[in-house]
């Protein structure tokens, strides 16, 4: 991130000072005082002035939109991208008419931008990680519903059957929301298997104590 550092006869001017060189506005930077200054005998005599690092704070949003806009552009598709900064995590979501070609195969195009996404604002980043979580015409909630409910009857076969069924592979958001789904369950137990991305879940009978 840019930095400056400037000087001033109080902190306040120096501030004033760094963030007219950056172009920016005090809530969009860290502050650092490297020398306190003093006033000096008589208030002039060996008086030293107020030193302070400005830095330019990450702007995770702009880059995420930067990033999605350039990728929409590039893929011809007209969509308005919204993103909230909720701390831990950006929340992105897209929104445009005939969203099929953004999603993709059971997700898989939109789990790659959600990747990407994630890569290009943590690049080169000492700040805490920001988890990327993007969605577009509730795509995601629709497919939890539909996977908590393959859970459910894919639970009812195993113990019908007296038989493990390993289902399709998944990538790691949905496999997890399987194990959930059963991990309570008194009659079937899961786990996970194979190497990405084709790792799968396996859903089995408990075994008798």
């Amino acid at each position: 991130m840019k930095s400056v550092e400037c000087m001033g006869k109080t902190v306040d001017e120096a501030v004033a000072k760094a963030l007219v060189e950056l172009n920016t506005t005090i809530d969009k930077v860290e502050i650092d005082i490297i020398e306190k200054g003093s006033k000096g005998f008589l208030k002039f005599i060996g008086s030293k002035p107020v030193k302070v690092s400005v830095k330019l704070k990450k702007d995770y949003v702009k880059e995420a939109k930067d990033f999605l806009n350039s990728i929409l552009k590039t893929m011809n598709i007209k969509a308005e991208v919204s993103i909230r900064d909720a701390g831990e995590s950006l929340l992105i979501n897209i929104y445009g008419e005939n969203m099929g070609t953004l999603i993709g195969y059971r997700g898989e195009t939109l789990d790659s931008l959600q990747y990407l996404t994630s890569l290009v604002i943590n690049k080169d980043s000492d700040e805490k990680y920001k988890r990327v979580i993007l969605d577009t015409q509730n795509y995601r909630a629709k497919r939890e519903q539909t996977l908590r409910r393959l859970a459910y009857k894919i639970a009812q076969k195993v113990r019908r059957y007296n038989k493990a069924i390993r289902l399709e592979p998944m990538n790691p958001y949905e496999r997890r929301i399987i194990h959930s789904e059963l991990q309570d369950d008194p009659y079937v137990r899961t786990f996970s298997e194979g190497e990405e991305p084709y790792r799968r879940v396996i859903v089995e009978l408990k075994k008798k104590a």
